[in-house]
């Protein structure tokens, strides 16, 4: 039985008992994808005709589900505007002669021809780029791991076959050079003041970034279309395809884990905010699809503190105090199953600050403020394990490694992440510094492979450590990073590696308060120098609100427009 399924078994799931959506909200447009038939929408239940909204994905298929047209069509989209109304983007589809594989070749399997990687640049500035999986024919590529705590974990082992056929078909990173600067978003966060960046998200099907910012906005961008058609001198500074605003501040989102750009119904985002229910937006036309109302004992509306989905999407976990909350990503409103945390001052305490699902097992963990990190089963909410206080602050990150084995974690103003194992829980394998000097969440990522850990700084810096340098005889030790590089002037704190292209995207920004005697002068009136953020010693601190991606594959495949750019204060790309 796969994790998915043990997931979704949920053991008997106990609700609290059905009612019927509140008065004033706003209606739910496509139904979310489920997983016990298709239902009827608010709309044909109530006699109306469903109004068709403009198609903003259009599938390449012809009638044989084969990709049409596919040396004429290198973009991931073409834009649209319908009643200025700017749609998100369209599938996939790449020439076959550029070597990565359309969509339908991705999902059949990924059977594309794999080189040597060689590179060899054409007439025009366009590349022609042969390559290689990564970690192909390298020696120490992480084998499978034996399972030793199976069984007193109460689930069976799964096969990680969906993580071993992405690896295949995902493109090689190559951190022997500094990745560079492609393109980016700097004009979108100027317009109000200290709307700095909080993070940002691949999609899953890698069509589209999703980006968080203090202005309570999710933005998603495409990717540029200049980028398939390796016209790299062209490209210019990306701005939004959708905004979807939240009332209060954004505390989690997460994308739909089956999100596929050719299939709308899966084009969904989950995001909770302060005083407000759980969001399901619409990411192909940006509209509110439905919400997930938690209340707690009082009967009183409550916000999610975390979000997370379950592998197979079927349900969504949400973080609180003490308790985590399960609902069905078929069944929008209040129903859910309750799963305490804490029961009797036992077990892991304070507010679940973010949650992580094992690609491979049936389990998954949970981090609090509490600088506490709990494993639990997926089939019953059972706590497996309870790791040790190792992190200086409250857990702000964490992340499964594709073996299922490792689990990364990180806090505030902790300088540390941790590697544990959990077939011996409370064993760390080793550990990573970074700069962290704020309560911010900074984010980190692995590569699709697992080899690659990846995190940004308070100092704008990105760090990548090779986890196959880590020692195997039990001995704990930090690693030193392979390879530092500067992505931002500011906090860099967002990270998210492309599924499987060698791209990755940043995002930059934090709070910055003046200091105190700065910033006030005699004739009232703010300038550009009295209103600047101010250091200790009296030195202007740098503001860098910034959303960036950044090619990591061989450096020949960079065309010159694109290599060594970086953004003026209009932000423009320069050379």
């Amino acid at each position: 039985m796969s994790a998915a399924e043990l997931c979704s078994d949920g053991g008997g799931v106990s609700v609290s008992g059905q009612e019927a959506e509140g008065d004033g909200e706003p209606p739910h447009g496509n139904p979310l994808p489920s997983q016990y038939g298709a239902e009827e929408s608010e709309r044909e239940v109530m006699g109306q005709e469903e109004e068709v909204p403009p198609a903003a994905k259009q599938q390449r298929l012809d009638n044989d589900g084969m990709a049409i047209n596919c040396e004429v069509t290198l973009t991931p989209a073409c834009l649209q505007e319908e009643g200025g109304l700017q749609t998100h983007a369209s599938p996939l589809s790449i020439h076959t002669e550029c070597g990565l594989p359309c969509e339908h070749e991705r999902d059949a399997g990924g059977e594309g021809e794999a080189g040597g990687g060689e590179i060899e640049e054409a007439g025009g500035g366009e590349i022609e780029v042969d390559w290689q999986p990564n970690g192909a024919g390298e020696e120490g590529t992480p084998e499978a791991v034996e399972d030793h705590g199976n069984e007193q974990n109460g689930g069976d082992s799964a096969e990680c076959t969906p993580r071993e056929e992405q690896q295949q078909q995902y493109l090689g990173l190559d951190f022997s050079q500094n990745p560079q600067m492609l393109t980016g978003s700097w004009a979108e966060y100027t317009n109000s003041p200290e709307n700095y960046l909080k993070g940002c998200k691949w999609a899953p099907d890698g069509s589209c970034v999703l980006s968080n910012s203090a202005d309570n906005v999710l933005r998603v961008y495409n990717l540029p279309p200049e980028l398939y058609s390796n016209n790299w001198d062209l490209l210019t500074e990306m701005t939004p395809v959708l905004r979807m605003a939240e009332g209060d501040t954004i505390y989690d989102y997460c994308w739909y884990p089956k999100m596929s750009s050719q299939d709308p119904d899966t084009c969904f985002i989950a995001s909770s905010s302060r005083d407000n229910p759980v969001h399901i937006w619409d990411a192909f036309h940006g509209d509110l699809r439905a919400t997930f109302r938690p209340y707690n004992h009082l009967d009183e509306l409550t916000a999610a503190h975390s979000l997370c989905f379950t592998p197979d999407g079927d349900q969504l976990y949400c973080g609180f105090d003490k308790m985590v909350r399960i609902f069905y990503t078929d069944r929008p409103g209040r129903d859910c199953e309750e799963r305490p945390t804490n029961v009797k001052r036992q077990g892991q305490g304070g507010i679940i600050s973010c949650m992580a699902f094992s690609p491979c097992k049936s389990l998954y963990a949970c981090g609090s403020y509490s600088r506490s990190v709990g494993v639990y089963a997926c089939k019953n909410g059972e706590l497996l394990a309870l790791l040790p206080s190792r992190h200086r602050g409250g857990i702000t990150h964490l992340l499964f490694a594709p073996n299922g084995h490792h689990l990364y974690t990180g806090g505030r103003k902790d300088k540390e992440i941790l590697c544990w194992d959990l077939r011996d829980p409370g064993q760390v394998l080793f550990s990573v510094n970074r700069s962290v000097n704020t309560n911010q969440r900074i984010y980190f990522d692995l590569d699709p492979s697992g080899r690659y850990l990846l995190s940004g700084d308070t100092d704008g810096m990105v760090s990548v450590w090779d986890t196959l340098t880590a020692p195997t005889d039990g001995q704990e030790e930090v690693l030193q990073p392979q390879l530092q590089f500067q992505v931002h002037r500011d906090c860099a704190n967002g990270m998210s590696v492309h599924p499987f292209m060698p791209l990755l995207v940043t995002s930059s920004g934090q709070r910055h308060f003046k200091w105190p005697g700065h910033g006030e002068s005699d004739s009232g009136s703010d300038s550009d120098e009295d209103s600047a953020m101010m250091s200790s010693d009296g030195a202007a601190l740098p503001q860098d609100n910034a959303l960036t991606i950044w090619w990591a594959g061989p450096l020949g495949s960079v065309a010159e427009g694109g290599n060594g750019a970086e953004p003026t204060s209009e932000g423009q790309l320069t050379a």
